[in-house]
């Protein structure tokens, strides 16, 4: 690494931390020739691919799962705290079973799991792009499913 302001290579790290959102390490960095300090964020580098429906590969990134659960979490009792958590989870579940390429049926089947237990409504919102329901029969069939689990849930 170089420092952004003169090009040296000799910096010292005087400060380190984990940055939580982004499941990132946060480092102040000081060049020891110009004096002058900057911030650095290190991130695991998730190799997996996200196999999208016409066939071509994606970099998976984190930031744009976070964005697709903001938008079916908008305006229900999801915090964009439990947002980030729900993401940093499914990326650490992909992680830790060493998943090279995810569809991304099988990352939004996921991610429904996650917030059918937290929110119907999200959940629904969440369904109908993943899902890409035809008609309001299939809107109506995914309504019914989601009332019959929490109805299960409240019976345990």
């Amino acid at each position: 690494m170089r420092c952004p302001f003169c090009g040296d290579q000799e910096l010292k790290v005087t400060d380190s931390r984990n940055h939580g959102d982004l499941n990132a390490i946060r480092r102040r960095r000081e060049c020891l020739k110009c004096g002058k300090r900057f911030t650095t964020f290190e991130t695991v580098d998730l190799t997996i691919q996200v196999r999208k429906r016409d066939g071509h590969f994606e970099d998976f990134r984190i930031d744009k799962l976070i964005k697709g659960l903001e938008s079916a979490c908008n305006h229900t009792r999801i915090s964009r705290d439990q947002v980030r958590a729900i993401a940093s989870e499914i990326s650490a579940e992909l992680c830790e079973k060493q998943i090279r390429d995810i569809g991304t049926t099988e990352l939004g089947a996921i991610c429904m799991e996650k917030l059918k237990l937290m929110d119907q409504v999200a959940y629904i919102r969440f369904a109908c792009v993943y899902k890409r329901f035809k008609d309001m029969d299939d809107l109506l069939m995914a309504i019914k499913n989601v009332g019959d689990t929490e109805d299960a849930l409240e019976k345990e």
